[in-house]
């Protein structure tokens, strides 16, 4: 009962005007942050930290915490919608999502992405109030070498589910992979990989252009391909709200899946460094093995959705328990706030919960309100999103161009984007002409640097011996589940040839 108390009094905190208002506000500014590629939840969260500095500490970091699970609700409109996500968790929603959208399912798609959502952070805000002090000491279990084991897991399961062909699959792996690699190497003091003596090359590949040159620029091509420019984006009848909705029996079909991916979304969120992607795509791989309507997981189905959406709003409210008990932020956006803690005089740690009762119970209450806040939002602004999809392709190619380049400009500023985002977009049109499929690009280019920073740090730790990732149980078992996983299809493959034979 003593965090339930606790609790009754966050509310007291939270339910004051200025702080309800602003977690509204802020949940409202996340929806469009994360709908608009280019900004993320990161760089919102910078621009608007700003604005907070003469806030009381309690009001600042309720709006700047309202602005970042927001954005993981905004980030799943524009993958829907025109196949470009808002953000890197949002990957995965693109697969499934824009499907729908193209069957005339984009409304179905939107409610069960903001369902999803809201439970997903339902979920973690619940564990977070019950359980978030001693899961974050669990999430400190898993090291440097535990986290690489994981992110391998991940990475060797990306080539065999994304696509028809795995070895197809494996040679998009390998490019992402490949195209992360470029840049200054800070681990080995600051030296040049791959940058060929271009300047523009010292950050690497920038995320947001290549996110947006692989999946908008392909479908404008796609678009300005058919012969009928009439034609809207959907097809097939007429779209309206009442068909959008989702009945009993798509919701029924969908729960398990939001309440599974919930719960490991949330467990990622706890691990430092795993983030909402890593949690996203593993929520859609459990999802592809065990649920029900997997075959269809690709092409357009609602599970895909609620997989991906559950499972980066729960990882997001999950980053929180690291960061509020250990001070070690769990994602890009918490490493922003821990900076703002601190500006505030805030120490992050066991004793802040002890010392600073109104502010971490005043923070934790708000998230329920800022999650209604969000979800009233996303339901309201539905009906405007679908007209987007009856807008004639003559006239949305366009936009979308705009919106691309637009968006791949304002990460750096830097024309050299703009240009990388449309040698992106060709290289990706070509290979889904090729049927190769463009996801596990995106997902390794994330995937990969967060590997090689994990597996690096272990061996530092070490002193350069493989043996840390057996002797650590976790990883050992992770590495294990990692072989059974890329030799299970193998060995199943041969023992049918045999009995066949």
């Amino acid at each position: 009962m003593g965090n339930f108390n606790l609790l009754m009094q966050g509310f007291g905190t939270s339910f004051s005007v200025t702080n309800v208002l602003l977690a509204i506000a802020g949940g409202f500014m996340g929806l469009f942050v994360g709908a608009m590629p280019g900004i993320g939840a990161v760089t919102g969260v910078a621009l608007l930290l700003p604005l907070t500095f003469k806030m009381d500490p309690t009001s600042a970091i309720i709006m700047l915490a309202a602005i970042y699970y927001g954005n993981m609700y905004g980030g799943a409109y524009s993958a829907i919608l025109l196949n470009i996500p808002g953000d890197s968790p949002a990957v995965m929603t693109a697969l499934d999502g824009y499907p729908m959208s193209r069957q005339g399912k984009g409304g179905k798609a939107l409610f069960a992405a903001n369902i999803s959502s809201f439970i997903g952070g339902t979920i973690g805000i619940v564990t977070l109030t019950l359980f978030g002090p001693w899961l974050a000491k669990v999430g400190l279990k898993f090291g440097p070498a535990e986290i690489a084991a994981l992110i391998l897991l991940a990475l060797t399961s990306i080539g065999w589910l994304l696509g028809e062909d795995p070895l197809k699959g494996i040679v998009a792996s390998a490019l992402g992979i490949l195209l992360s690699t470029v840049g200054m190497d800070t681990m080995a003091g600051g030296v040049g990989r791959y940058t060929f003596g271009s300047v523009n090359l010292l950050s690497g590949f920038a995320f947001i252009p290549l996110v947006i040159g692989m999946f908008g620029l392909p479908q404008v091509m796609e678009l300005m391909s058919k012969q009928d420019e009439g034609d809207s984006l959907i097809t097939g009848k007429r779209l309206t709200l009442k068909e959008s909705l989702l009945d009993w029996g798509e919701f029924k079909r969908i729960l398990p899946t939001m309440l599974k991916s919930a719960i490991l979304g949330n467990f990622v969120g706890f691990l430092p460094g795993a983030g909402g992607t890593t949690a996203s795509f593993l929520s859609y791989v459990l999802e592809k093995k065990t649920g029900k309507n997997s075959l269809e997981m690709g092409s357009g189905a609602i599970e895909g959705v609620a997989a991906s959406e559950a499972a980066n709003n729960a990882a997001a409210v999950g980053a929180f328990a690291p960061l509020l008990t250990l001070g070690i932020p769990g994602s890009g956006t918490t490493a922003v706030l821990l900076g703002g803690l601190m500006m505030w005089g805030l120490q992050p740690g066991p004793l802040l919960f002890i010392q600073q009762t109104d502010f971490v119970w005043g923070l934790i209450s708000s998230m329920y309100i800022g999650n209604l806040a969000c979800i009233a939002a996303g339901l309201v602004i539905i009906p405007f999103l679908m007209s987007i999809l009856k807008i004639p392709r003559g006239i949305i190619a366009p936009i979308i161009v705009f919106v691309c380049i637009v968006g791949a400009y304002s990460v750096n500023n830097n024309m050299f984007d703009v240009w990388f985002m449309i040698g992106a977009g060709v290289v990706a049109y070509i290979m889904q002409k090729h049927q190769y499929p463009v996801a596990p690009i995106l997902l390794a280019f994330v995937l990969a640097p967060r590997f090689e920073q994990a597996i690096r740090r272990a061996f530092s730790i070490s002193n350069g011996s493989a043996k840390i990732f057996i002797e650590k149980p976790i990883s050992a078992v992770l590495l294990i589940a990692t072989a059974l996983f890329i030799f299970a299809p193998m060995v199943m493959k041969l023992i049918k040839k045999k009995r066949v034979h």
